[in-house]
């Protein structure tokens, strides 16, 4: 039993999903016979990335196998027999061309007991548009605790925005919303702004006293404490959606205007690959959760990109790694 591995390798966790690898004439992947999650990734340049990446492609891969160990899926031979024969992997910080993308292309062949030939690594974002417009035109813009857009045109060709790490570029993502949220509460604690509920509900949220004069020191050390990171702004970004869900102007001009950066993220990949009113598939935890972050959003994609559609996705990144994977039997992909 031939197989191919699709892996979506998130900081939360990460998913692979097993399929039949087909004949060799197979266009895409054969029927999936096995998911699983394990264990969450962390940039590959981090102290601890090589070995959180192996890791998390290992257990995942095993979890995967595991149920196929007492059955035969869609064949006669033992499950024992099961081999991995080609493999890809959507993970978050992976560059096309840079040495972090070489790196775990080779982390993830000797972890999967595979040729290089037979393994991709590369960024979820290119999984994700994979999965989401297999083989056709369409731009994906993804908000979670980051965020990025890429799409892809007619004639092949891809273009990504944004996503050029939360330090820099986070503009449209839940960690932008919360800490946008507590520069403001920041402003309304030192006189710079009129009180509105924003600064209460952020600081309580936090564990703070929102009537401690040493609040706003305490909230300084809090956000650059180890363990803080994005993650810890992201977190807040429901607290905001609620507050302008209940009318605090502060927070509705928080939420409009992450909402609007999603929208030029979109409209400049539209612009880069000559797309005329393109499919826009959004994906993410901020724009399936934050209501007050999607409509903003599909209201300032409709001033931005006039003729555009917002679209579900044909499938997740998973599928989209197993297409990539399916295709490496073929020959040598770019991705």
């Amino acid at each position: 039993m031939r197989l191919i591995a699709g892996f979506d390798a998130g900081q939360t966790h990460t998913t692979c999903r097993l399929a039949l690898a087909g004949d060799a004439s197979a266009a895409g992947p054969g029927d999936v016979v096995g998911e699983a999650d394990g264990p969450g990734v962390c940039h590959l340049a981090a102290p601890e990335g090589p070995e959180r990446f192996g890791a998390a492609l290992g257990e995942s891969l095993r979890r995967a196998l595991a149920p196929l160990a007492t059955a035969g899926v869609a064949t006669s031979e033992p499950a024992d027999a099961a081999v991995l024969v080609a493999a890809a992997v959507g993970a978050s910080g992976i560059e096309q061309g840079t040495a972090v993308q070489a790196q775990g292309q080779a982390l993830a062949a000797a972890v999967l007991g595979l040729e290089p030939e037979r393994v991709v690594v590369t960024g979820d974002e290119r999984t994700a548009l994979r999965g989401a417009f297999p083989g056709g035109p369409g731009i994906v813009v993804i908000s979670g605790t980051g965020t990025i857009a890429i799409g892809r045109n007619g004639a092949g060709r891809e273009h990504r925005c944004a996503g050029w790490g939360w330090l820099l570029d986070g503009a449209g993502s839940a960690m932008d919303i919360g800490r946008d949220g507590l520069a403001l509460s920041l402003q309304m604690a030192d006189g710079r702004l009129a009180e509105t509920p924003l600064r209460r509900a952020l600081w309580q949220a936090l564990g703070l006293d929102p009537d401690d004069p040493g609040a706003p020191q305490r909230l300084k050390a809090l956000v650059v404490a180890d363990g803080f990171g994005p993650a810890g702004f992201a977190r807040l970004a429901p607290v905001l959606d609620r507050l302008a869900a209940a009318g605090d102007p502060r927070a509705v001009a928080v939420m409009e205007h992450n909402a609007g950066a999603l929208s030029a993220m979109v409209a400049g990949v539209a612009r880069s690959l000559d797309l005329v009113g393109p499919a826009v598939c959004p994906m993410g935890g901020a724009l399936r959760h934050l209501e007050q972050l999607r409509g903003p959003f599909a209201r300032s994609l409709a001033q931005d990109l006039p003729g555009s559609r917002l679209v579900g996705a044909a499938g997740d990144a998973c599928q989209g790694a197993l297409a990539l994977a399916a295709a490496l039997l073929q020959g040598p992909v770019e991705a």
